[in-house]
């Protein structure tokens, strides 16, 4: 059973930092790529961010670049999203993603199995 489980959400100043983690099974870990999504109330959920397990190669929407990094620790099958400056407009409920690859939109869509979501709320 595939299994992903978030942590690290929380209530964080704008400007400050917040690290989210996100644990995977060995069958997620078998997957290409994890990602973050991310959904707030009355909007579509969003990309975040990816990972390829195997490279390393990473991906980011626009909004977030240059403030968030996503990385990964293959020895913990962990990936982590390191939010620094977040402003009020990335509060939301964060999501942890699993890609097999095999859809269309890799690596920003077409994620096969999702965390449960850990809430982020950024004061201004």
């Amino acid at each position: 059973q595939v299994q992903l489980v978030e942590s690290g959400g929380g209530l964080v100043q704008a400007g400050g930092s917040l690290r989210l983690s996100c644990a995977a099974s060995e069958r997620a870990f078998s997957s290409k790529a994890m990602g973050w999504f991310r959904q707030s109330p009355g909007k579509e959920r969003e990309f975040v961010a990816a990972i390829r397990w195997y490279d390393g190669n990473t991906y980011y929407a626009d909004s977030v670049k240059g403030r968030f990094t996503i990385s990964r620790d293959n020895a913990k099958n962990t990936v982590y999203l390191q939010m620094n400056s977040p402003k009020p407009e990335d509060t939301a409920v964060y999501y942890c993603a699993a890609n097999s690859g095999a859809r269309a939109g890799y690596p920003y869509a077409g994620y096969d199995y999702w965390g449960q979501g850990t809430q982020v709320t950024v004061s201004s």
